[in-house]
C-alpha cells in the first residue's frame, strides 16, 4: 500500500477494483496511517484515474462514528468531519475525503461493521483471549446494542456496488441488520465453543479513566505495542452503536444472506477443527 508503483501496477488492465488494504488496529503512529492508509488510498484514486477504471469500491470503516454516546441507527451523513480518538479513524476521514478531488473516477465507499467469520484474527480471537485471561469486562448489564457483519454479507455488499452504476459517488452502512446486545453475542459464541463464561464488573468511570491514563503515558513514555484498554475500546464496551443500512438496501439491493446465529455457528465449526 506504500509503494505507488506497486498499486499501478495493480490496477492496469483492470476493469473494477476493490480497495480493502488499511493499517487496522486501535493504536499506532499517525506516520505509519498516513502512509498506509491515506497515502495508499491516494496511490489507488491515482492508478484508477490513469487507467480509466469503470468502478473502484474502497471498503472504509464505521469506526468514524465513534463517540462518547449512545448511538442509534446511525445514518451516513451522520458522519463527523473530525474525529480523533484515535489515528485509524484520523486516516480513514482523511481517506474518505480524498475521494472529492477525484469526481472522475466511478466509485462507492462502504463502511461494514464489526466483521467476523472464518479465519477471523481480530474481534473472536480477542473475546476468546479476554475470556481466558481476566473474564470479559462488563459495564451495567450488558445489554448495550451493537451490530456486527458476517464476512460474506461483507463480500455480498462489495459485489453489489460493483454492479450498481446508479450508485457512483455514495457512501454506504453495511451491517447484518439485527443489532444484538453485547452480552448475549458473548455468550452465544463462548457457549457455542464449550467456554465457560466469567465476566469482570467493572464502573464505567474507573475503566474511562484508566483507558484514558493508559494513552496519556504510551503516549508521554513512547511505549511500543498497544494500550490494554484505549478510549476507542471503552467507548464499544460503554455505548450501544448501530447503523441504519436502508440506504444499502434501497440502493444496492443489500439483503444479508447469514445471519449473525449463522455465522458464529461457521465459526464455531471451523474453530473446533483446529
Amino acid at each position: 500500500m506504500t509503494k505507488q508503483e506497486d498499486l499501478t501496477q495493480a490496477c492496469q488492465g483492470m476493469d473494477m477494483v476493490v480497495h480493502a488494504g488499511a493499517l487496522s488496529t486501535v493504536w499506532g503512529p499517525w506516520e505509519d496511517f498516513y502512509q498506509t492508509n491515506v497515502l495508499g488510498t491516494k496511490y489507488v484514486l491515482d492508478a484508477c484515474r490513469e487507467d480509466g477504471i469503470q468502478r473502484l469500491v474502497y471498503v472504509s470503516s464505521p469506526s468514524i462514528y465513534a463517540a462518547p454516546r449512545d448511538q442509534i441507527a446511525i445514518k451516513e451523513s451522520d458522519a463527523p468531519q473530525e474525529n480523533n480518538l484515535n489515528n485509524y479513524i484520523r486516516s480513514k476521514l482523511a481517506s474518505e475525503k480524498l475521494f472529492k478531488d477525484y469526481p472522475d473516477v466511478p466509485s462507492i465507499i462502504l463502511r461494514p461493521r464489526g466483521l467476523f467469520g472464518i479465519g477471523d484474527t481480530s474481534i473472536l480471537p480477542r473475546v476468546l483471549k479476554l475470556s481466558q485471561k481476566i473474564g470479559i469486562p462488563l459495564i451495567g448489564d450488558g445489554r448495550q446494542l451493537m451490530d456486527m457483519t458476517c464476512v460474506e454479507n461483507v463480500a455480498l455488499a462489495i459485489r453489489l456496488a460493483l454492479e450498481a452504476p446508479q450508485a457512483s459517488g455514495e457512501v454506504y452502512n453495511i451491517t447484518n441488520g439485527e443489532p444484538r446486545a453485547f452480552k448475549d453475542l458473548i455468550e452465544e459464541t463462548l457457549r457455542g465453543l464449550g467456554y465457560s463464561i466469567t465476566y469482570r464488573k467493572v464502573p464505567a468511570p474507573l475503566l474511562s479513566v484508566i483507558a484514558s491514563s493508559l494513552e496519556f503515558l504510551y503516549n508521554i513514555l513512547k511505549l511500543k505495542g498497544e494500550p490494554a484498554l484505549t478510549r476507542y475500546t471503552y467507548y464499544l464496551l460503554r455505548y450501544s452503536q448501530t447503523l441504519d443500512i436502508s440506504k444499502a438496501e434501497r440502493d444496492l439491493g443489500y439483503r444479508p444472506q447469514i445471519s449473525i446465529s449463522e455465522g458464529i455457528e461457521q465459526y464455531v465449526k471451523d474453530y473446533r477443527k483446529h
